[in-house]
């Protein structure tokens, strides 16, 4: 095929675009790639999940090394959003504009940029792996199994980043679907391999990073290919070295580097924080994040489903379409919010206990998910407020949200509270940074919206 043909097609792929995320219903269109992106978020979840449920039948300080070594992972999930967000919403701008020749260029940038930055932490972990996990909080029970489940989770690092980039690409392209497929296949053979590699292979805690990073390159194939044949291509050939496309993906990448990468740093802290508790502190506030996060990402997969209606209609002028996204996915969520705090609540022995059945670990646990549950409802709007002022450019505004839960008001929080009430600070300390975030969240989310005209 020639190139004049191909670059004919792939404008007729985005004119088409174009005319379907303008004109279609906004609620139709959120839930649309709200599914599939939400999908892609739990699955995502089920990684750490699925490490921490397997794991967790070796013992309390197996399972403490998968929570010491979380904030690694959530950095390398920062630097894959950081250059698949940046991306990824200057081309659903530049699809909304019918700009086709940038969106071909930044496709490629992103991705090979991602690689690139997948590559330097494998690198430097591997050189500084012993202390950085002594940085990361392990205590020295802890820090055998640390070392051997980081080994491996580094040498996937680069198709990690990688993956991360090309699933937000698709999603921004209104191609969710096919990111959900590749990520989902991914986290359906993590499950399967984790028993085999930890028990069957007698791998143990080493045998759960080998099936999370051997997954994690299954995505990473199925998600190229998809990309190749369902949306813009990719080609060495449109990669960009400028300041423009720098600044463009720093602009739409840096409140999610930030919001991720302030995540790693947070569970440092509190990793430190507990650990004079004991390993099975360390243990309960593992499992605990494993849970909320999986209810977590599902309200992010349903804030990135609005993200590229969002960045569309923004792009086009349609400002009324961007308001209307904003209240439906706020109302919606509020509603299935109250769901999972209650549940998490009532449910919270069960959940604990399925992870870790340590008397300890469940009773620190039980607390902890308790109180996190109480405030959960709060974060629809937390939320939805981040991915529009991200979405539309409001760099600092959206960096401060994105910082704001689990960095900029839990580090104060975790340290007063702690002071001040002990381990039960510590457990109530997401609670209170959930309330300050919601505040400050309305006050920015409000501002925003009104500018909009």
């Amino acid at each position: 095929m020639s190139k004049s043909s191909t670059a004919a097609m792939s404008e007729d792929f985005q004119a088409a675009k174009f005319k379907k995320m303008t004109e279609e219903p906004v609620d139709k269109l959120i839930l649309e790639l709200a599914v599939p992106t939400i999908a892609s978020m739990l699955i995502t979840s089920i990684y750490n999940m699925a490490d921490t449920y397997f794991v967790g039948k070796i013992g309390t300080s197996a399972t403490g090394a998968v929570g010491v070594i979380f904030p690694l992972m959530t950095l390398i999930q920062a630097v894959g959003f950081l250059f698949g967000h940046g991306s990824g919403n200057y081309m659903a701008r530049q699809m909304g504009a019918q700009k086709v020749k940038e969106c071909n260029e930044m496709a490629s940038t992103g991705f090979f940029w991602s690689l690139i930055g997948g590559f330097l932490i494998m690198a430097f972990g591997l050189i500084f792996s012993g202390p950085l996990v002594t940085a990361l909080g392990a205590t020295d029970t802890i820090r055998p199994y640390a070392l051997d489940y980081m080994f491996y989770i580094l040498f996937g690092a680069p198709i990690m980043t990688a993956s991360f980039t090309l699933n937000n690409q698709l999603r921004f392209q209104g191609n969710a679907f096919y990111g959900m497929i590749g990520i989902m296949t991914g986290g359906i053979l993590n499950i399967v391999l984790d028993p085999v590699f930890i028990f069957a292979f007698r791998f143990g805690v080493a045998g759960a990073a080998m099936a999370t990073s051997l997954s994690q390159l299954i995505s990473f194939v199925i998600l190229v290919v998809f990309t190749n044949k369902k949306s813009i291509p990719l080609s060495i050939k449109n990669v960009r070295f400028n300041l423009h496309y720098v600044k463009e993906i720093l602009r739409g990448g840096l409140p999610s580097l930030f919001r991720q990468g302030c995540n790693s740093l947070s569970f440092v802290f509190l990793n430190h924080a507990v650990g004079i508790y004991g390993d099975a502190a360390i243990a309960a506030m593992t499992v605990v994040q494993r849970i909320v996060n999986f209810a977590f990402s599902a309200m992010l997969g349903y804030g990135q489903g609005f993200q590229p209606v969002c960045g569309f209609n923004f792009g086009a002028k349609k400002y009324d379409r961007v308001k209307k996204g904003v209240s439906f996915c706020v109302k919606s969520s509020l509603i299935a919010l109250i769901i999972f705090a209650a549940l998490g609540v009532v449910f919270a022995p069960n959940l604990v206990a399925a992870f870790r059945d340590d008397p300890d670990v469940i009773e620190i646990g039980v607390r902890t998910l308790r109180w996190q549950c109480l405030t959960f409802p709060l974060l629809g709007w937390v939320t939805i407020c981040n991915m529009l002022t991200q979405t539309i450019g409001y760099t600092v505004r959206a960096s401060i949200l994105a910082t704001s839960r689990q960095f900029l008001f839990f580090i104060p929080c975790l340290y007063i509270l702690s002071a001040a009430f002990g381990l039960t600070g510590i457990e109530c300390t997401q609670s209170a940074a959930d309330v300050i975030s919601f505040v400050v969240s309305v006050f920015i989310g409000v501002d925003v919206l009104r500018k909009m005209k």
